[in-house]
């Protein structure tokens, strides 16, 4: 097994300083450690190039940050060409990476959605239209803006058409390039919990504890991420992270979905732990 992880921009041959302690735990597990130019991955106008320094062959895991899923197709093709192969497909990183792929299975244990194609007034009116009233909660197929909560994030009432259009439209700017898919109306839950991050290899749960923006509140003692393990064990995907809150009337829900590559690790959670539940103990 390889571990590919973003090279730094400044010094290429060495990991980003963001994943450099797990490409570090990786390297003291037996794991072999390669680097890729993610700016480059990202802008998708040299690919071949952008994975020059991967030289080994074999299956790989790739700890990164974010690419979009046909930046990441992209990317698994050129891995492949130098007989490297991302145990997570192309597609299957869509499916994990966007609410859309994975949101029909998992649909009674999640928030109520509704989404867009296009972006413009007309469509966001249809999927308000389709959520029904009430409160939501805006993003778009991959990624929320709720460190702006109240201008970009909560719609406090969807009967308000005009209202919640001037959240969409800022949630728009503040996007920009960066808007992946349409925009996602997800019905507002109360939680009575910080979410907690659970990490999932071939549909099992291999770690769970805090979430990176949270990485201090511990998971309640009654928490057992088993509760929606059939569920998510049945989408068939080889890594993903599944986060979960407990709601203001005891049930367990999941909040996001996301393909554990490019999920942020919580400060609490060591490195060798991290690493050893991704791919084993030492070797």
């Amino acid at each position: 097994m390889l571990l590919i992880v973003p090279a730094d921009p400044l010094r290429p041959r060495r990991p980003d300083e963001h994943f450099a302690p797990e490409a570090h735990a990786a390297r003291d597990a037996g794991v072999e450690v390669a680097v890729v130019d993610h700016d480059a991955l990202a802008r998708g106008d040299d690919v071949a190039r952008a994975v020059s320094r991967v030289s080994a062959e074999g299956v790989a895991v790739y700890r990164g940050w974010m690419l979009r899923s046909e930046r990441y197709a992209a990317f698994a093709a050129a891995l492949a060409r130098r007989g490297v192969v991302l145990r997570t497909t192309g597609e299957q990183y869509r499916r994990g990476h966007e609410l859309p792929g994975w949101y029909p299975d998992l649909a009674e244990l999640t928030p109520r959605s509704a989404w867009t194609v296009g972006t413009g007034r007309g469509d966001f009116d249809r999927a308000r239209d389709a959520l029904g009233g009430g409160a939501a909660v805006l993003r778009d197929f991959s990624k929320s803006m709720k460190h702006h909560w109240h201008e970009a994030a909560y719609i406090p009432d969807l009967d308000d058409g005009d209202a919640a259009w001037r959240v969409a439209s800022r949630f728009l700017d503040l996007r920009g390039d960066d808007l992946v898919g349409g925009l996602v109306l997800r019905t507002f839950e109360r939680f009575a919990t910080a979410e907690v991050r659970t990490w999932w290899v071939d549909g099992v749960c291999v770690l769970s504890g805090a979430h990176p923006d949270s990485p201090h509140d511990t998971p309640p003692e009654a928490f057992d991420p088993r509760t929606v393990g059939a569920s998510v064990a049945a989408l068939g995907l080889p890594f993903v992270t599944v986060d979960l809150a407990l709601r203001a009337d005891g049930v367990w829900r999941i909040v996001e979905l996301g393909d554990g590559q490019v999920s942020d690790r919580p400060s609490t959670v060591a490195p060798a732990a991290f690493v050893g539940a991704l791919f084993g103990p030492a070797t």
